[in-house]
């Protein structure tokens, strides 16, 4: 509802007299706060109603977290644009990475987030965590939960300051593909020209860079897979990762290109190869 808000604040900015009213869409990522996400399917239990409401004519313009959105478009639909991103990092609230005791206890529902945590620190207990931002914040102390794992952009947008946070430097803990970003769809055929005017033509690049990297691996959330790409200078610099649940195998890549699909497939295919050939090593 915050993205939704702030997208159609920046629309009624460039299209005076034009009214824009915001459609709630219930999903199924909303309505099943018990199973684990990787159980229901990743990234389509955010998007798929939401793309409906687009395609049957019940709104215009689809608003999605770019993290949750699929990385195959379906047909009707077109990635219109991708408006100025927030901080693509992960933070830890309730607590710092050090300040966490020995066998300590971490919430998230992401398997990207629990292998990367278990990566740096083997000793934790990693729990599964669901629900709005508020729902989550309110698991910090209770249950034996020791802290979260959030996105920064999400407390960004919600002008949330947790009382202790640790920002989880993006270069090490690869952020989730497309986070912080919000993406907007819109059928086809309808002029692109209603949102194309607040995307953000670096980001898009980077977004799509990211994308490629998902597609090629054939992943969602469903695995402990991230991608994070920056640009400057006409380059696109993008950082890869793919574990292991456990974190005891990590495979990661980095390098630069002008073309954001070669990109991804690049950095896809080299971390497929390095964690197979370690995964296979005796």
């Amino acid at each position: 509802m915050a993205q939704a808000s702030l997208v159609a604040a920046m629309l009624q900015d460039r299209h005076e007299g034009v009214t824009f009213e915001i459609v709630v869409v219930e999903t199924e990522g909303d309505r099943d706060l018990k199973t684990p996400l990787s159980a229901l399917g990743g990234r389509g239990v955010f998007a798929k109603q939401i793309q409906l409401a687009v395609l049957e004519g019940r709104a215009d313009v689809a608003v999605h977290s770019a993290k949750d959105l699929p990385s195959i478009t379906p047909e009707g639909l077109v990635l219109a644009a991708i408006p100025e991103r927030r901080d693509a990092a992960d933070v830890l609230v309730g607590s710092t990475l050090a300040g966490l005791g020995p066998g300590a206890t971490v919430a998230t529902g992401s398997p990207r987030r629990r292998a990367l945590l278990l990566e740096m620190r083997p000793d934790l207990n990693v729990v599964e965590l669901r629900g709005n931002m508020a729902a989550r914040l309110a698991k910090v102390g209770s249950n034996g939960i020791d802290a979260i794992v959030a996105a920064a952009a999400a407390l960004e947008r919600l002008e949330i300051v947790p009382e202790v946070w640790e920002r989880l430097e993006p270069e090490i803990f690869t952020p989730q593909v497309g986070q912080g970003a919000i993406a907007l769809e819109t059928r086809e055929g309808l002029s692109a020209e209603l949102v194309a005017g607040i995307g953000d033509s670096s980001v898009e690049q980077c977004v799509l860079a990211e994308r490629a990297f998902q597609e090629t691996l054939g992943s969602g959330c469903t695995i402990p897979a991230g991608a994070w790409a920056t640009h400057s200078a006409g380059m696109i610099t993008l950082r890869g990762v793919l574990a292991h649940l456990d974190g005891h195998v990590v495979a990661r890549d980095e390098r630069q290109g002008q073309d954001p699909r070669l990109l991804g497939q690049l950095v896809a295919n080299t971390v497929l190869e390095e964690y197979q050939r370690r995964v296979e090593l005796p």
